[in-house]
């Protein structure tokens, strides 16, 4: 089998680390592997793609409007027999799916990675949206989205109906979190009896670093022994300056994207996760791996993926996250077996990397 995955770029996130992930442990499986990133610009896991068996990367833009990329991603899939496409893209994969259509690919995947819109909803970009879900819907064989949340958002009235429409969670290497051994409070010049709350995730609104903010600084001048660590896409970028002014840099540490994960988990005694929004959020599937204890968004994509029994919070309650992570600060409350099998049973690799190369290859 020959097959396109089509990203916007490979810089770290959520989405580009579970397809690296997943071919990791199924690009043997087939006979060529396309990465198409649709912005045509270099990315931060290019090399980590590169070193994968049958995997090729095609740096070449695609824009909504532009029928000559269009025709070029025809050339290109009856060219190199391509056997099946998929997009990650929701509703923006219509295009790409109405192409591969008329290209003779068979099998023609349209993935969701969240579970709203996330752009400005003016009149014009409403019906663009309107209508590229209408070839979404029409041209693609499979439908899938790593939450009922995300089918519940954009298609509430038909998905449950339709055979097509089939959540696929995310899946982890566990094995790979597990195995890491020691973290990085000596590096990063944290006391080894601090208490440190930590989050992962790349600077954006919908990530809720404002409320993140608020909390660290209402926190930290209570406590003296208490310390914020952040990573991600542009979080010392956009955090670095006001930390420094607001006289809150020597607590709250902030740090780009970091290829040591496990080790930035080992080093928390906390996970703070107040996202306003999620397609499945991975972040807080790692940190869960870890048995971290953890202080969450109540949101319906968080709802699905820690179970029934949590506790969760308003995102952007202020006074109630601060108060969550307090009593898990004063009680000392320690790592989770349980959490941590329950979270591998879940969402195990092998478990759903399987069902997506599956899907692929059915």
């Amino acid at each position: 089998m020959r097959v396109i995955f089509f990203v916007t770029v490979l810089d770290s996130g959520g989405l580009e680390n579970y397809l690296l992930r997943f071919l990791e442990n199924t690009s043997q499986g087939f006979d060529k592997v396309f990465i198409w990133c649709k912005s045509g610009c270099d990315g931060q896991l290019d090399s980590d793609y590169l070193k994968l068996e049958n995997v090729e990367l095609v740096k070449q833009e695609i824009r909504y409007f532009d029928f000559s990329s269009y025709r070029h991603l025809g050339e290109f899939i009856k060219k190199n027999k391509v056997d099946a496409v998929c997009d990650f893209s929701g509703n923006f994969s219509g295009r790409v799916m109405y192409t591969a259509k008329k290209s003779g690919v068979p099998k023609r995947i349209a993935s969701y990675r969240g579970s709203s819109d996330h752009f400005n909803r003016d009149p014009f970009r409403k019906i663009y949206n309107k209508f590229v879900r209408y070839l979404t819907r029409k041209y693609a064989t499979d439908i899938l989205a790593n939450s009922c949340a995300g089918f519940d958002y954009f298609f509430p009235k038909i998905w449950r109906s339709d055979k097509r429409f089939r959540v696929v969670y995310n899946g982890i290497n566990p094995e790979k979190f597990l195995a890491e051994q020691g973290d990085l409070r000596y590096e990063l010049s944290i006391p080894d009896k601090a208490y440190v709350i930590g989050h992962t995730g790349r600077f954006n609104s919908v990530k809720n670093h404002t409320t993140i903010i608020a909390v660290a600084k209402k926190i930290v001048s209570k406590y003296s022994d208490v310390y914020f660590i952040l990573c991600g896409n542009g979080v010392s970028v956009g955090l670095g300056q006001y930390l420094i002014d607001a006289n809150l840099d020597h607590r709250v540490f902030v740090y780009e994207n970091r290829s040591d994960i496990p080790k930035f988990l080992n080093t928390m005694d906390c996970y703070f996760f107040p996202s306003l929004s999620e397609g499945q959020p991975n972040s807080l599937i790692e940190a869960m791996i870890m048995g971290l204890p953890y202080v969450a968004s109540n949101i319906a994509p968080i709802r699905e993926t820690v179970g029934d029994d949590a506790t969760l919070y308003q995102p952007t309650d202020i006074d109630g996250l601060t108060a969550a992570l307090e009593q898990l600060y004063l009680n000392k409350v320690g790592r989770c077996l349980r959490q941590k099998q329950y979270m591998i049973s879940r969402f195990s690799g092998q478990k759903r990397f399987g069902e997506f190369y599956n899907i692929l290859k059915g």
